[in-house]
């Protein structure tokens, strides 16, 4: 089992080619997985595979798309006041799989959970506009072309007045270091999302800035498994995933992080396609 998960933040617009623009990167890159005989899976389906519930073979020389932090424009196509109208990262694998003539599986969405947080990321980050709303999450994940997925309750975020971590270290997941901190992050963020979206139950989780810490891989996820319902975790790494890949530690690719042209994605696939 070879695979790769390619991770994309919908709210990176700041042009209209490939280095300014995610949604450009992807349409893209969906491009050259296609060129390079690769399949799209859900990550739900490597999960499965990494479990043992399903057979690796399946999952063989794949990619999975996700996207972090939740924005609209994962779902929602956008007017972009500077950069015209954006194609929503769903809608963009949407029109891939109409012109490839198959279905396509569904991407993942990380998004946070807290409400409060969401709303002072807006206000800080996004001039106020409400980009980080879940009145999407519930109608994306019932169509089945979307699954949402957890990504913290508040992503210890610089812009949040108040976040869950004792001692308020902010812009990193390296401080959620204790049962208290963790179950805040994890399980209630998880909680809040499974009441949001009814249709589906959260089960993966991404860690805020891709850090993992010792005590989350090695003690929180595969200890307190019945609190979580986490299956798997996932950091940002540039590596490709495969059977011996840690459940609670494995590799993301993050595009304009680890890649920043089609060229150097290929470069990263490349274990993929011998």
């Amino acid at each position: 089992m070879r695979s790769a998960v390619l991770t994309y933040h919908s709210q990176n617009i700041g042009g209209n080619d490939y280095l300014t623009n995610d949604h450009v990167a992807l349409k893209e890159d969906l491009q050259l997985l296609a060129v390079l005989g690769l399949r799209l899976v859900s990550l739900s389906a490597l999960v499965d595979a990494l479990e043992g519930s399903a057979s690796p073979g399946d999952v063989d020389r794949c990619a999975a798309i996700t996207c972090d932090d939740g924005t609209i424009f994962d779902w929602y196509d956008h007017q972009h006041p500077a950069h015209g109208v954006q194609r929503s990262f769903a809608n963009l694998l949407q029109d891939y799989a109409c012109r490839a003539g198959f279905s396509v599986p569904s991407l993942t969405a990380f998004v946070i959970a807290s409400p409060m947080a969401r709303a002072e990321i807006d206000q800080a980050c996004y001039r106020g506009n409400p980009y980080s709303n879940d009145s999407w999450w519930s109608e994306a994940a019932a169509s089945g072309r979307l699954a949402i997925e957890n990504h913290s309750w508040d992503h210890a975020h610089g812009c949040v007045a108040r976040i869950c971590q004792r001692d308020q270290r902010k812009g990193t997941f390296l401080g959620i270091d204790t049962w208290e901190d963790a179950d805040a992050q994890v399980r209630r963020a998880a909680d809040y999302i499974d009441t949001r979206v009814p249709c589906q139950r959260t089960t993966l989780f991404a860690y805020p800035y891709g850090q993992a810490n010792d005590y989350l891989v090695r003690e929180y996820f595969p200890r307190f498994g019945s609190q979580h319902r986490v299956r798997a975790a996932f950091i940002s790494e540039p590596a490709i995933l495969t059977e011996a890949s840690c459940r609670w530690s494995l590799p993301r690719l993050v595009c304009g992080w680890h890649w920043r042209s089609p060229e150097e994605l290929e470069k990263l696939l490349k274990p993929l396609l011998g």
